[in-house]
Formats: C-alpha cells, structure tokens, sequence
C-alpha cells in the first residue's frame, strides 16, 4: 500500500509548513490525485484517518480532487479524455502517446492559522 507512505509524506510536509509559519493549527488539506496515477483515493483517505491522529494535521479537512486523464492525439491534433486504459483517439482511433494529465500526486493547497 503505497498510500501510506504518500499520505505519510503529505502529513509531514503539512506539518513542517505550518511550523515554519508558526501556525498553531492546519484546517485543511487539498490534495490532487490522478485517474492514471495508480494511487487509490480510497487508501489515500484509509491512510489519512490512520496517520493523522496525534499530529496538527489531527481533525483536518482533507480534500482529495481527482484529476481526470487528458491525452493528446499527434494524427488529428485532437485533445481528448479517454475512455478505457488504451488511450485512442476517439476522433481518428490512433493510439496517443501523449498524456497531458492524469498522473498527478502532489499537496495542492492548505489552509493554516
């Protein structure tokens, strides 16, 4: 479960942020995870109620948004979501190999005081 240690990871930089800003407490964490991530939101959010406890990230709003896939289609030019995990061009059928977004995992926002 590499969640855990993605969760583990956010919590921490929450943390050293919020200490460096001499905020007292974290009221809210936003988080951007991808469809083509491979990262279950499911375990992301398990991993948050498990790690959180006991830290200033301990009753924290955490916000996950899911970031759909985007490719690109280099035959037609046309930008497109797919629909399976072969990425084709729904105007053309062509294979892209090009994805725009979809991977993301990164600590978007916080809101501290």
């Amino acid at each position: 479960m590499h969640e855990l240690s993605i969760m583990d990871s956010a919590l921490r930089m929450a943390v050293q942020y919020a200490e460096e800003h001499q905020a007292t407490r974290i009221h809210r964490i936003t988080m951007r995870i991808g469809d083509v991530s491979g990262v279950a939101i499911e375990a992301l959010t398990f991993a948050f109620e498990v790690l959180s406890p006991e830290t200033q990230a301990e009753g924290v709003e955490l916000i996950i948004e899911r970031v759909p896939a985007r490719c690109w289609c280099a035959q037609c030019g046309q930008e497109f979501e797919p629909t399976s995990p072969i990425f084709e061009c729904p105007r053309c059928g062509t294979l892209s190999r090009k994805l725009l977004q979809g991977r993301e995992m990164e600590l978007a926002s916080m809101e501290v005081s």
